[in-house]
Formats: C-alpha cells, sequence, structure tokens
C-alpha cells in the first residue's frame, strides 16, 4: 500500500512474455490504465514460443491511495503493428516507494528484495544520515530523477532471499582481554570499496569506521581480506559489520564480539580501608563498573550487617556497600561480578582495624578529610564532582602523615583523552574528530589546575597529532586557530604549579608539546594558505609556494628583538622538479625553551645554558611529505656574547628530547655586524648561551692585560731580589723551607701569567697544537701554584703539631717537589685525556679550560679544596699562638720564621681564595658585571701582593737589602721573618742533624 496522493516510482516486472523478444523502444508517454504515464511501451516484433524477463519502467500516480486490482491482474497488451499475436504480462510487482516531503525533496525506498544499485547510491544522499556501511535502501533525490531500484540477485536454489557474494566469520564470539580479534571475509565475486565499521552498544549509535592503526591491522588477498585487532578490551566489543560492493551492489555482513571485563576495568573506593572503631563505627565501599551488554550481576560479600545498593553514573553502575557495624577484626570484604557463562571476576577490598595501643596517624582536614589511619596504610578519598581519580596520603611508620598524591582529573579532559586513544589506535573518523577534538580542547583549558588535568591536555595533543601525521588529515583555519590558541594558554600556565610537577611525572611533557603543535602547523589545508596569526606566546606564518622559485624564502617575526629566517632558493631546488606546490610553515613560540629539559648533546658538554626565549620551527610540506634537508640561515638579533646554534633533537635521551649543534653553526652576517645561525636540515631551532659568560667587555679585556703585566713585572722583581738575598734569609730550615716554596709559587705563576697573557696570540681550536700546549701548561702551571701554597700550609702544620719530631731537610723538600710537581701534573694530564676525545677540553675561541663540560672544574675544585686546607692550618697557627706552651715553643729564631710563614699565609691564602671564589661564583651564578671587575682586579695582581707581602715585607729581607747596598743596620726591635742559623740551640741542632 502507497501513501495517499503521493508519486510513486515503480518498475513493472513481466514474468514471463510468452512470444518473441520484445524490442523496447522509446515513445512518447500516453495514457494508461492507473490514471499515470508510461514511460516505456513494448513494440514487439511476431513471434510466440520464447519468454523473457523483461523490464519496464512506469510511473504511477494514486490520487486516492488505493491500489487498482486490476494491477493484480495479468494485463494483456495491445498488438503492435509488426506482430498480430498478443502479448501477456504476467506479474507486476512494486520495488520503489517515494514520497515528497513538505521540503521539495523526494524520499525513495527499495521494498523487499531490491536495492539502488551502487553507481546510482554514490551519486545522492541517503534518507537516513550518510553512513558509507548502510545498503542503499533509500534515496534522496532533488529534483526527481528517472530510476528504480534493482531486483538482487537470487540465491540458490532461487528463493526470495538475495544471494549474499561473501561470508564473514569471527574468531570466536567472546573474546578475552588483551587477545586479538580475528575476523574475515570470503568472497565469491570480485568486490570494490571494502571498508569495517564497529557499532558499539555506547555512545553514539553512529557505526565507527576502522583503519589501520596501533592496534588494527588490516590485510587483503584474492577473495578474502581480514581485519585484526590486537590486545582488545571492552571498548573493543560490539558489531562489526564489513562493508563492500559487489555485482554492481553494496553489501553488508555483521558479527558480534563480546569482551569480559577484567580487574582493571574495577572502580574501587576504597581499594584498602584503615579505620578505628572508636571514632567510626560504619564505612561505606564501592565498586564501579563500566557499562556492558554482558550483563553483569554484582555483589558484595560477606554481605551480613550491611546494606547493598545500585546507582548508575553517566558512564558507569556501582553497587556501594554500607555497613553499619565495625568489625572485630581485619577482614576482606569482595565485591563479586558474574556474567551467565564467564568467570566470575572478584575484587578485593582489605579492612584493617585499629587496635589498642597501634600506631596511627591523627584525623587531618588538609585538602580533603582524613580519617585517623594506622601507620604504615595509605588513607584515601574521593575526587570533588566532575573529576576521576584518587587522593591519597601514606600514614608513616612513626605516625607522621605524609605529602598528599592527587591523581584527581578533569572527567571532560579524560574523556577527551580516551576518545583521541582510539582516534589513535584505529578507531573513529580523523577528519571529523580532530577539528572537534581540537575545539573542546580550546574550551577546556580553562579547567586545567592540576598536573594530571595538563598532562592529559598534552596527552590529548600528542595523539592528535600522531593521528594526523598517520593518516594525513588536512587541517582547516578554525582547527588550527584552535589549536594555536590552545597552545597559547599552555604556555601561559603557571610554571611552579604545574609545569614543574608535570615534569616530575614526565621529562618530555615539553619536548611533546613541541612535536604535537609542529606536526599539526604544518598540516593546513593547501587551499588556506598563505596563513597568518599571531598571538603572545605564538606566531605562526605559512606560504604556498610554487615550482618557479622565484626568489629566497624569508620570513620576520615581531618578537624582542626581531627573529628572521631565511631559506636560500638553491636549497629549495630540489622541489622545483616535482612541479606540484608545496607549503612552508614558519612557527615561533615564546617560553618553551624555558619548559623544555635542560638536556644538552655530547658536543654541547653538561653545562647549563640559558636560551632566548624563543624557539622556531620550520617544516615544509612536499606531496603531502615532509622535507626536511633544507638550508635555513636565522638572526636571532644583536647578541655580543658568544652563543651555540642548536636544534632541539627529540630522540636524544631515551626520548625526552635535547639541544643537539649537529649540523647547525655560528657564522657572520654579510651585510650586517650580527651574527647569524646556519642550519642545514628543518626542524625547532633556537639558541643556547652560556649563564656564565663575561659579557663583551673592552674595559675588562684592558685591566686583565695590564693586571697581568704588573703581574709579571712583580714576579721578575720578587726574582730579582732573592737572587740578591737569597744566603742571607735561609739560614735554618724552616726559613729554607718556607722561602724555597714561595721561590717555586713564584716561578710558577710567572709562567703561567706569561703562558695565559699570550695564548690570544695563538689560533683557537683544538686543532691547533699550540694552543692545546698552552691550555695545558696554563692548567699545570696555576695548579702548582696553588699545590705549593699546599705543600707551605702542610710544613706549617708540622712544625706546630709535632714540635720534637723534626723532619730533614731533604726529605721535606722531596715531599714538596712531589705535592707542587707531580700532582698538578696528573690533575692536567687527567683533564687532556679525558676531555679532548670528547670536544670539551678547549672552551670556545680560547686557548683555555672549557668552561661548559667538567675540563674547568678539574682546576676549580683542587684550587678551592687548597684554599680551605690553608684557612684550616691559618686558624689552627692562630690558636697555637695565642696559647703557647713553655714546654712546646719553639727556639725565638724558629718562633720568628714560623711567624713569617703565618704572616704570609694570612695574607695570601685570603688572596688567592677571594679571587677564584669570585671566579666560582661567575660561573655558577647570572651576576651582575661588577665581581667579574673585581675577580679580574684580583687575579690579576696576584704577583704583586706576593711581591709586597711576600717578599719586600719580610724584615730579614729587608735587613739583607739594607745591607747589600751598604747602608747601616737599624736596631731589631721586631719580630723578623727571617732567622739566624746561628741562635738555633744546639738540642735542636742535633735532633735536625740526626734527621738527616
Amino acid at each position: 500500500m502507497v501513501c495517499s496522493a503521493a508519486p510513486v516510482l515503480l518498475l513493472a516486472m513481466t514474468l514471463p512474455l510468452v512470444g518473441r523478444p520484445p524490442v523496447a523502444r522509446a515513445s512518447q508517454p500516453g495514457p494508461s490504465q492507473a490514471r499515470g504515464e508510461s514511460g516505456q511501451q513494448l513494440d514487439q516484433a511476431s513471434g510466440a514460443g520464447e519468454s523473457v524477463l523483461l523490464s519496464v519502467y512506469v510511473q504511477l500516480v494514486f490520487s486516492d491511495g488505493s491500489w487498482p486490482a486490476a494491477l493484480s491482474r495479468p494485463l494483456p497488451l495491445p498488438p503492435a503493428s509488426a506482430s498480430p499475436s498478443p502479448r501477456t504480462l504476467t506479474g507486476l510487482s512494486l520495488t520503489t516507494e517515494c514520497n515528497v516531503k513538505p521540503d521539495g525533496f523526494t524520499y525513495c525506498a527499495c521494498l523487499s528484495g531490491y536495492q539502488w544499485n551502487a553507481s546510482i547510491c554514490s551519486r545522492h544522499q541517503l534518507c537516513q544520515p550518510a553512513y558509507n556501511h548502510r545498503p542503499c535502501g533509500c534515496l534522496v533525490f532533488s529534483p526527481p530523477a528517472a530510476g528504480y531500484c534493482q531486483v538482487l540477485p537470487p540465491g540458490t536454489p532461487v528463493s526470495c532471499l538475495p544471494a549474499v557474494p561473501g561470508s564473514l566469520s569471527l574468531n570466536t564470539w567472546l573474546q578475552m582481554p588483551g587477545h586479538t580479534l580475528n575476523l574475515t571475509l570470503l568472497t565469491s565475486q570480485e568486490t570494490t570499496n571494502l571498508s569495517w565499521f564497529l557499532r558499539r552498544h555506547t555512545g553514539s549509535p553512529r557505526p565507527i569506521p576502522l583503519r589501520p592503526g596501533p592496534q588494527v591491522s588490516l590485510t587483503s588477498s584474492q577473495g578474502q581480506a581480514v581485519l585484526s585487532i590486537r590486545n582488545v578490551s571492552h571498548e573493543w566489543e560490539g558489531e562489526y559489520v564489513c562493508c563492500f560492493e559487489a555485482q554492481g551492489f553494496r553489501w553488508e555482513l555483521y558479527q558480534v564480539a563480546r569482551v569480559p571485563l577484567q580487574a582493571t576495568d574495577v572502580a574501587r573506593l576504597p581499594d584498602q580501608l584503615s579505620i578505628s572503631c572508636a571514632t567510626t563505627p560504619g564505612f561505606q565501599l564501592s565498586c564501579c563498573i563500566p557499562y556492558t551488554p554482558l550483563g553483569y550481576m554484582a555483589s558484595w560479600s560477606p554481605a551480613e550487617g550491611s546494606e547493598a545498593s545500585l546507582f548508575s553514573t553517566p558512564g558507569d553502575r556501582c553497587l556501594v556497600l554500607a555497613t553499619q557495624h565495625c568489625p572485630a577484626a581485619d577482614i576482606t570484604y569482595t565485591c563479586d561480578l558474574q556474567s551467565p557463562g564467564l568467570t566470575p571476576l572478584r575484587v578485593p577490598v582489605s579492612v584493617t582495624i585499629i587496635q589498642d595501643g597501634d600506631t596511627t596517624c591523627p584525623e587531618d582536614s588538609a585538602v580533603v578529610a582524613w580519617n585517623v589511619t594506622k601507620a604504615g596504610h595509605v588513607a584515601q578519598a574521593p575526587c570533588p564532582v566532575n573529576r576521576t581519580g584518587m587522593v591519597k596520603r601514606t600514614c608513616g611508620p612513626d605516625g607522621a602523615w605524609g605529602p598528599i598524591h592527587s591523581s584527581c582529573t578533569d572527567s571532560r579532559l579524560l574523556t577527551l583523552l580516551r576518545r583521541a586513544q582510539l582516534l589513535w589506535a584505529g578507531q573513529g573518523w580523523p577528519a571529523e574528530e580532530v577539528p572537534q577534538s581540537l575545539a573542546q580542547l580550546l574550551e577546556q583549558t580553562e579547567v586545567v589546575s592540576s598536573p594530571s588535568d595538563l598532562l592529559a591536555l598534552l596527552g590529548t595533543m600528542t595523539l592528535l597529532a600522531k593521528v594526523v601525521a598517520d593518516t594525513g588529515t588536512p587541517l582547516h583555519r578554525s582547527a588550527l586557530e584552535a589549536l594555536l590558541k590552545t597552545t597559547d594558554k599552555v604556555l601561559d600556565m603557571d610554571t611552579s604549579s604545574l609545569w614543574t610537577p608535570t615534569q616530575a611525572q614526565k621529562p618530555s611533557a615539553a619536548s611533546d608539546l613541541l612535536l604535537a603543535v609542529e606536526t599539526l602547523a604544518h598540516s593546513l589545508c593547501p587551499q588556506d594558505h598563505p596563513f597568518s596569526f599571531s598571538l603572545p606566546n605564538v606566531q605562526l606564518q605559512t606560504q604556498l609556494l610554487t615550482p618557479t622559485l622565484p626568489a629566497d624564502y624569508r620570513v620576520s617575526f615581531s618578537t624582542q628583538p626581531p627573529l628572521r629566517a631565511q631559506i636560500p632558493r638553491r636549497s629549495l631546488a630540489p622541489l622545483a622538479t616535482s612541479n606540484s606546490n608545496f607549503t612552508i610553515t614558519s612557527l615561533v613560540l615564546r617560553k618553551l625553551d624555558h619548559l623544555l629539559p635542560s638536556n644538552y648533546g655530547q658536543e654541547l658538554g653538561g653545562s647549563i645554558y640559558a636560551t632566548p626565549g624563543l624557539v622556531l620551527s620550520i617544516s615544509i610540506m612536499a606531496g603531502g611529505q615532509a622535507f626536511n634537508q633544507g638550508e635555513v640561515i636565522m638572526d636571532f638579533g644583536d647578541r655580543d656574547d658568544p652563543f651555540h646554534c642548536v636544534f632541539w633533537d627529540h630522540h636524544l635521551f631515551q626520548g625526552n628530547g635535547g639541544w643537539s649543534g649537529e649540523g647547525c653553526q655560528v657564522q657572520a652576517a654579510n651585510a650586517s655586524a650580527t651574527t647569524q645561525c646556519l642550519c642545514r636540515h628543518l626542524t625547532a631551532f633556537s639558541i643556547l648561551m652560556s649563564r656564565h659568560t663575561v659579557p663583551g667587555n673592552p674595559t675588562l679585556e684592558l685591566l686583565s692585560q695590564v693586571g697581568l703585566g704588573a703581574s709579571i713585572l712583580a714576579l721578575l722583581v720578587c726574582l730579582g731580589v732573592y737572587r740578591l738575598v737569597w744566603r742571607a734569609v735561609v739560614r735554618n730550615k724552616v726559613a729554607y723551607l718556607r722561602h724555597a716554596a714561595l721561590l717555586n709559587v713564584v716561578l710558577c705563576l710567572l709562567a703561567a701569567d706569561t703562558c695565559f697573557l699570550g695564548a690570544p696570540l695563538l689560533p683557537p681550536g683544538p686543532r691547533s697544537p699550540l694552543c692545546l700546549a698552552a691550555a695545558f701548561l696554563c692548567h699545570f702551571l696555576y695548579l702548582a701554584t696553588f699545590f705549593w701554597m699546599l705543600a707551605q700550609a702542610l710544613m706549617l702544620a708540622h712544625q706546630l703539631l709535632f714540635v720534637f719530631h723534626q723532619l730533614s731537610k731533604r726529605r721535606v723538600l722531596s715531599l714538596m717537589v712531589v705535592l707542587g710537581y707531580l700532582c698538578p701534573m696528573g690533575f692536567a694530564g687527567a683533564a687532556l685525556g679525558l676531555y679532548l676525545p670528547r670536544g670539551q677540553y678547549l672552551g670556545e675561541g680560547a686557548c683555555w679550560l672549557d668552561g661548559k663540560g667538567g675540563a674547568l672544574y678539574t682546576f676549580v675544585g683542587p684550587v678551592l679544596v687548597i684554599v680551605g686546607l690553608n684557612g684550616l692550618v691559618l686558624a689552627m697557627a692562630m690558636l697555637k699562638l695565642l696559647r703557647p706552651s713553655l714546654s712546646e715553643g719553639p727556639q725565638v729564631e724558629k718562633r720568628q720564621a714560623l711567624l713569617g710563614v703565618i704572616k704570609a699565609l694570612l695574607v695570601l691564602t685570603p688572596i688567592f681564595g677571594l679571587t677564584w671564589g669570585l671566579g666560582l661564583a661567575t660561573l655558577l651564578e647570572e651576576v651582575s658585571i661588577v665581581p667579574h671587575y673585581i675577580f679580574t682586579i684580583l687575579n690579576t695582581s696576584q704577583g704583586v701582593f706576593i711581591l709586597l707581602f711576600g717578599c719586600l715585607m719580610d724584615k730579614k729581607v729587608q735587613e739583607a737589602l739594607l745591607k747589600r747596598f751598604g747602608r747601616a743596620h737599624p736596631p731589631n726591635s721586631t719580630i723578623s721573618l727571617a732567622t739566624n742559623e746561628s741562635h738555633i740551640l744546639e738540642p735542636s741542632k742535633g735532633r735536625s742533624e740526626n734527621a738527616r
């Protein structure tokens, strides 16, 4: 029965037509018996005895909605002019029923046994939502078009059911979690347009397309196609649909798969409980499971004295056990989940009863209300409304609460994350869902309030980028704008409360963000180029170029300082051979470099660097493929301090990413005095500036050169003085050893200063033997200076602690030589052998140790240790002199010599310690220019201080000089720094002789 007053499109079938085959001929429409029009008439030739199957297209209009009985009887056809014999129409069947809707469109549905062929179906919209997996049972025509549903191929034997040209089989209807689901299609006809869908029991009724992904694989061969899904879970259960075209029609086959739940699908709150019956007589336990068609029945055991109730949430069903009476002893409750034909699933919850005398943590109200908890247990609390997870806090063995750990995550962010995970695994429509998810992420940035929220948001962005990269899905401007706005807000999020704990949980979080934004940014549809977008933390410029390559590609960004980049035309020449357009995407991200891990490639050493606050990413897409071999020249603005040109390598440090200088170099600009970066590949770039670099300052350089010159001159004067007065000032063993040590300090420092002053004149770099030799000599000689100071201090300590145990001069001098020369030689040699092969021995552009690696610390470390030891010896000597003992006191002359040593240490140790202490401060802290001035002045004036305090202020040296130049000897009314060996008491002298 058809609808009243509705046009009907039908197909008249003649079964059979007795006589010879007719010849169809188009003719003008004429009146029909049903007050309609005939689109075709039969013009038959004469003949009889044959029957054929003949189709006639007839359009009938029923004004009263009744089906004329005449159409159900055999209809005699009038004889044609060429054949007087009559023909009989033995059957007439409706195939297509059409209705004209108020919107003016015609909806034409096929009746049982008929279907629109695939060709017509592909050109018209389906009556229902356009699901490609649906058979073509109803189409929408506008305007109405001539056509009809065709009869489906009959089965064998001939029956009312059509013969489907294939079969679909499932390895097993019950798929165990973690196993592989296999669907196999066997076809007897050639098939085209094969696709797979999953219709789940929850969520949207719209079937979900399946495509290759990390969990989904599709294979096909002649007459066979296989769908495999690895590591299935309850999210992969439902009705699987295989859709294909064969024999001109579209076919569908179905199989239903079920996946039972596993323990990880059951949410327990809490999963363990510690209670005090005195304060908490009753408690509640709950277990929740996701919706599943397997029909699980839940129950708690034991259930005595408790009441169970069932309630539902938008995604789960929960069974709550309310216990009114506190158990007398520890007990384990079990949530039993049973489904017919399946092994019961049992999830335990242990309840510990706090007894008298147990150590407990008291009630607390930090963040949430914490009940009394037994020591060694973990207290748990639910998350606030619209958040999923758990808040946990450990009660320590001493009864003190530990820190609070919250995994609470916004439920909407978790939904987006899980949908992105399934989309990447192989479920869904990337072209529709990726833009939708990006728009929803932008809305959800406002709810990010915890590290777990930020991790969920970043994880979703990362997965969406992987989906776009794997499927080649292009993005429109609106989707890209949503991404960039989200990125801008993420980069503005608080570092201490969000980013720092997030990176503690996932060190690669910022690196993953960079990769995701890079991937999504260069996926813009070609028709949307050029595109420019600017936000405080994000700037994007894209351009579509033709193969003609008229000029270099240039781009600039309004940053401070301005950032410019250029790709020479020669680097783009390989793209001209493809004869197709290509796109260049340039992206600048602020603040991201400060969030990236401080990881540096081997060529950059292990130091900490500063970045300019900018990351520049440049990518070229040609024919859907990334072109990474281009050469790019970047200008990060005028910078006086040295820097490294680097790129972010996502593969370094076990996938956490790190800065690398491979393929990048610093070069001077041709047209200006600025320095540029040249990299021979395309990725995310920045520059690294040493946080310890002294700003280029001509005044500092002048002070350094003048100070070193004055120091060298003072040390030469000191050597001349010693040449004149040596015999007069070394008349006892203590004085001899003290002046011998000081003389070696003078010699080492003189050689070191000379070498250091001349090193800038040598060609820098590890390939220069002279530069390597200068750096090694400076390292050794400066260390030797300090080790001779240490020898002098140890000699003083021995004199103070072991008054009656004197060492021979020869033995002490041998030990001092070993300490003063062999030890620094060991340090210098080890640094050379260890860091030179790594390329971390020499600093950039200087013949001195590399301050970015560990080479410099083989110098700074020993120096600081020696300064500290000298300070301890000095303090001990001061205590000894302030409280002298008659039995311990040395002779007058030796006492004067010891005072000379103490005076030298008192002067020299602060000088050396202060200068190198400031040097360490400039290495470890970002300080102003003032400490650099102080360090330079004191460090380069060491020779002057040694001449003044270690040599000229010595009374014996003064007396020897006056005597040498013939002036009268003044009365000795002060303590001399040197002693006369003739005044030493004989017992001491005898011990000294015996020591020899």
